[in-house]
Parts: structure tokens; sequence; C-alpha cells
């Protein structure tokens, strides 16, 4: 899964995490642009010393972890945040009909919303909520964003591990701890920042470490499990001097919910993203594309899910950066390739 996944992202900027949602084992974390370590582990000093500075001295920043590390927009990804708020509150079900249209001017301003395709926009102003997010309607979840409230998002997002940094291998003690950077949502956030941020635009920021834990929680009935890396450390002669087990770290909705959203998620894919589909299983997913740059010159494509439904074995996220595609076209094939290999093993 790691080569496989590293061959896949070789020559673009982007990430990919792999998690077991049953247990939060990380099997596999990619960051690209990458380098070799081996060029670091030289027996000739000069040439270590040449081989840091070509790769420090790299405009590309192949020394930084972008799974754990980077923050990026995760445009229509957080919309599954905002959908399990809204499950979670008990006013809404996935035939719940919900505002929409064609348009939406955000509160306060003369800016004004608008969706991808016509499916989007509803009938009548209006869209059933599995439909807004299968087809990813902007306009439904700028609303419902603004219908829910920023103090109920925002506890959503804290329960699925955003505002937090997280260990994920070593200690200060071991030295040289792995640790996540917090991902982000405004506090209190003006109705127009609201609703942008509820489409995962604005100020919204995420690690794709914390969009993988997203998508691992709804496939584990709602349990978000500590990610980890380490199985277990052994000393010169085998015996284990530690051994990771899986530990719980949040529970972030119920299992009814989780089981509904679930459910809409694989919408998204036999309603909108049929590409994502894999043979005979069932996939539930989210896309994501978060226009970037002071000109929306370029775009984060982005996509979560697992796999298989039922019974998922396998949470994913990729993010391809700075892309001129969809989510489901620059970082769903990814996804797919990834999955495929996890379930054969």
């Amino acid at each position: 899964m790691q080569n496989l996944a590293y061959n896949l992202l070789k020559g673009k900027d982007a990430a990919l995490v792999a998690i077991e949602p049953k247990t939060g084992r990380i099997r596999a974390m990619v960051s690209t642009p990458s380098y070799d370590p081996n060029d670091l582990a030289l027996h000739n000093i000069n040439e270590v010393n040449k081989s840091y500075e070509r790769i420090t001295s790299d405009v590309s920043n192949p020394m930084l972890n972008r799974a754990v590390s980077e923050l990026y927009a995760p445009g229509s990804t957080f919309k599954t945040v905002v959908a399990a708020a809204a499950l979670e509150s008990g006013k809404y079900k996935p035939d719940t009909k919900i505002p929409a249209g064609a348009s939406y001017v955000l509160p306060g301003t003369k800016t004004s919303l608008t969706n991808v395709t016509y499916q989007a926009n509803g009938v009548d102003g209006k869209i059933s909520f599995e439909d807004a997010l299968a087809y990813s309607s902007n306009t439904a979840f700028a609303q419902l964003g603004n219908s829910l409230g920023a103090d109920s998002i925002v506890k959503q997002a804290r329960k699925f591990g955003f505002f937090d940094s997280l260990t994920i291998d070593g200690s200060d003690s071991t030295g040289f701890p792995m640790r996540s950077v917090k991902s982000t949502f405004s506090i209190k956030p003006t109705p127009d920042r609201l609703a942008l941020e509820s489409i995962g635009q604005g100020d919204a920021k995420v690690t794709p470490l914390q969009n993988a834990m997203i998508a691992a929680a709804i496939a584990n009935n709602g349990t978000l499990m500590k990610p980890t890396l380490v199985d277990c450390v052994r000393s010169s002669d085998l015996s284990v001097l530690s051994q990771t087990r899986p530990t719980v770290m949040n529970q972030v909705m119920s299992s009814d919910s989780a089981s509904k959203l679930t459910s809409m998620m694989q919408a998204v894919v036999t309603k909108e993203n049929p590409n994502l589909a894999l043979p005979n299983i069932h996939v539930a997913a989210k896309t994501g594309t978060a226009q970037i740059g002071m000109y929306n010159q370029a775009d984060n494509g982005w996509v979560i899910g697992f796999a298989p439904a039922e019974n998922p074995r396998i949470a994913i996220a990729v993010i391809v950066h700075n892309t001129s595609t969809f989510g489901s076209y620059a970082a769903g094939p990814i996804m797919r390739q990834v999955m495929e290999e996890a379930l054969k093993q």
C-alpha cells in the first residue's frame, strides 16, 4: 500500500493517509515531493552535508510531511462534519428537505454562492439532505451551516479531533515525536464566514490525517480510534519493550448517525461519482474541490472514503494540492487504487 500510494502521488504536491477504522493503525502515510533518506545516512560526512543542503534548499520542501504538518482548505469534504452535526441534532434525516437553490447570497454581503451541477440546486429551492451531500450542494450546506450555528459545528469538529495537536509516534522522552498540527475552524465566525466555512472554504483548514480520521470515525460506527504508526518496539533479543494497543480517542457521534451518514456517503459514489466505485464492493466517500490562491486560480483536489461500507476495513484521505481539476478526478483514482490494494490483504 505504501509503495503503491507513493508511486501514485510521485510528481505531485500531494499526501495520503490510510487508516484501519477499528484499530486506528495507519497502514499508509505518504507525502510528496519526498527525498531519499539514504542520502543522509552515508559514512562520508561531507557527502551527507551536501545532500542535506540540497534537500533543505529545494523550493518544493521535500522534508515537509504534508500528511500531518500542512493545513489545507478541505473543500466539500468538510460537509461530512456539518452533516454529522445535523444528524446529531436530531432535526435532520437523510430524506429531510432542506433549503438549496441555484444560488445563495452570503448574509450581509453581495457575494453569491452557486453550485457546480444543476442536481445540487434541488427542486423549487429544496433538496433532500442525502442529495445535498451526494451532489455536494454549496447552497444547501451554506444555509445548513447557518441554521445549525457555529457552536454546533465547532462542537462536532472538536469531537473529530479539530483544535488539538496529536502525537502519532514517539514522545518528548524518546525524542523527536511525530505530531500533527491543529486543524481549525472559526470559533465565532460572522454568518457569511460561517456559510463559507460550512462548505470547506474560508478559514476552515485541515491536515490529511484529520480528514482520514473523519472518514475512519464515520466508518467505525462513530467511534474515533487514536491513530498510531508503531505496533510494538522490540529489544535486540526481540523481546517486546512496548506494545501499542487500540485506544478509543472519542465517540464523535451515535452509531445511528454514523449509519445514516455512511448511507449518504455511499450515495456520493452511486449518484454522482461512479468513478470511485469498486467491483462488488460498496464504497462510501466524499469528494472536495477547494478554490485556493488570491484569484481562485487553482484547487485543492480532495477525496475521503472507506470500504466496504457495511464492514469497513480501510479509511483513506487523499489531497492533490494546486491542481486544475475536481477532487473526484485528481484524488479519486488514487484513493480507489489504494483502497483496492488494501482490500486484497
